[in-house]
């Protein structure tokens, strides 16, 4: 049987790539990525009061290819039109849109939408927490990337992002932050690595040389491989709030997360119902205030999970 071919729709951030690759590549389909981009005003205005229409599309150049594609994967706001656009003009396409399109769900064939965005339709499937693009396998693999940097075998990866539109991050939150994980860690034998996101600022990457340089090793720059490898070398993990997907995607490793929580800047009810549900699962403790004995809890692959359930339906 041939692969699929897909077509996966993002705006081009981090967390929306891990999304949409991670669900091709769970269905096995070959796929082209293409960076979405709106005319205005309509890359101002939300999907439900935009026009299912060409006019929308600032770049046209995934539109005169849909032919030869199987499915769209789409994720985030902006990719939503094109989307619905597309299965207009094809309507042979497998259309799977990923998070709240904030449009009726049956303008897709499928949403995968995560159980913390309470968003239901009768083609919607729920994942826990947001899907991507790690697996455990990739984790083992890549353990002995880093695994010259650290000599102790008692390891504390901490994995940082950076603000957005929820969360703050400042110097002094930061050194709290660190302040803890070396009462907790550090003092207790570990060694830290420090592993950056494409949204940490350079000015956060010098303060946690500053801070924790001496115990341990910081990556300087974005490197999936020493990612991978922080993951596969900890006993913990330390993952800062501001990302649902470096969460989810620490979760593939099935070591103990500890979430370390910044400043809001606006209401994080979905991060809040995220935290509750991770934290009942028994994946995350949301807080570092004392180092407790390692716990294991179930590793998830919901990009898997889900493919399994749609694979029959775009194939039929």
């Amino acid at each position: 049987m041939k692969r699929l071919k897909a077509l996966l729709l993002t705006e081009g951030m981090h967390g929306m790539i891990s999304q949409v690759e991670g669900m091709a590549k769970a269905l096995n389909a070959e796929y082209d990525h293409k960076i979405v981009r709106l005319s205005f005003p309509w890359s101002l205005i939300p999907p439900k009061f935009s026009p299912i229409s060409g006019i929308v599309l600032k770049d046209k150049n995934y539109i005169t290819e849909n032919e030869k594609f199987d499915l769209v994967i789409s994720c985030g706001r902006k990719s939503v039109i094109p989307s619905i656009f597309l299965k207009k003009k094809n309507p042979k396409l497998f259309t799977i849109h990923i998070q709240n399109p904030k449009v009726n769900s049956k303008n897709f064939d499928k949403v995968i939408s995560p159980m913390h965005d309470k968003y239901y339709g009768p083609n919607v499937i729920h994942s826990e927490g947001a899907i991507h693009y790690i697996t455990y396998e990739e984790i083992q693999a890549a353990k002995n990337y880093l695994a010259d940097k650290i000599k102790s075998k008692k390891i504390v990866s901490i994995i940082l992002g950076g603000p957005n539109k929820y969360y703050s991050f400042n110097d002094n939150q930061l050194i709290e932050i660190f302040n803890s994980i070396k009462f907790n860690f550090i003092g207790k034998g570990y060694e830290a690595i420090i592993i950056p996101s494409f949204r940490t600022p350079k000015t956060i990457i010098q303060l946690a040389k500053k801070e924790m340089g001496k115990f341990g090793h910081v990556v300087d720059s974005v490197d999936k491989q020493a990612y991978l490898s922080a993951y596969a070398l900890a006993t913990y993990i330390v993952v800062t709030c501001d990302s649902i997907s470096m969460i989810s995607e620490a979760m593939a490793s099935g070591k103990p997360i500890y979430v370390a929580h910044m400043k809001e800047k606006k209401n994080i009810y979905r991060f809040k119902r995220f935290f509750e549900l991770f934290e009942h699962m028994g994946i995350i403790k949301n807080h570092i205030s004392s180092l407790e004995k390692t716990w294991t809890y179930k590793k998830h692959n919901e990009a898997i999970k889900i493919a399994n359930i749609i694979k029959s339906e775009i194939i039929n």
